[in-house]
């Protein structure tokens, strides 16, 4: 059972830092309550969706900010999309640089534009490793023959 508790150990305190430093918020507790046992997967599904939904604007928002002419209501749209899909699970940090980025795009600053799609590359880069070392501590509690502590 040593295994089994420092695995627990490990796993509260990885969650209680993604917490502390900012990378997620309540909502992300939310999204856990609704996982049990009849949906077991349920948070790492709606997170996978959120990483496939999150690449594919952040490779919209790169093509339309390299136009001659951007179209700055389309990259607006893209990032409340991003701004939204963040939002849901909880990753604030992701959401945060968002406001700005929206900022710029009605300002039709282009210099900013990029600015905040360098930013917010990097901190869902940095929530999208944070997040799969969190499910793989679960995967390794669980083959121990662990449980998740309670948050």
């Amino acid at each position: 059972m040593d295994v089994v508790v420092q695995l627990q150990r490990q796993l509260t305190d990885h969650t209680a830092s993604l917490f502390h430093e900012g990378f997620l918020n309540e909502q992300f507790n939310q999204l856990q309550q609704l996982q049990d046992e009849s949906n077991p997967d349920f948070v790492v599904e709606v997170v996978s969706l959120f990483f496939e939904d999150s690449e594919r604007l952040l490779n919209e928002l790169a093509k339309a900010l390299e136009q001659q002419a951007v179209d700055y209501k389309k990259v607006d749209a893209h990032v409340h999309q991003l701004k939204g899909s963040s939002s849901s699970i909880g990753a604030q940090r992701v959401q945060a640089v968002c406001i700005p980025f929206r900022n710029f795009c009605e300002e039709q600053n282009i210099e900013g534009c990029l600015k905040c799609l360098q930013q917010v590359k990097h901190e869902y880069s940095l929530v999208k490793n944070k997040l799969e070392t969190l499910f793989k501590l679960e995967q390794q509690l669980i083959a121990a023959g662990g449980s998740f502590p309670t948050l």
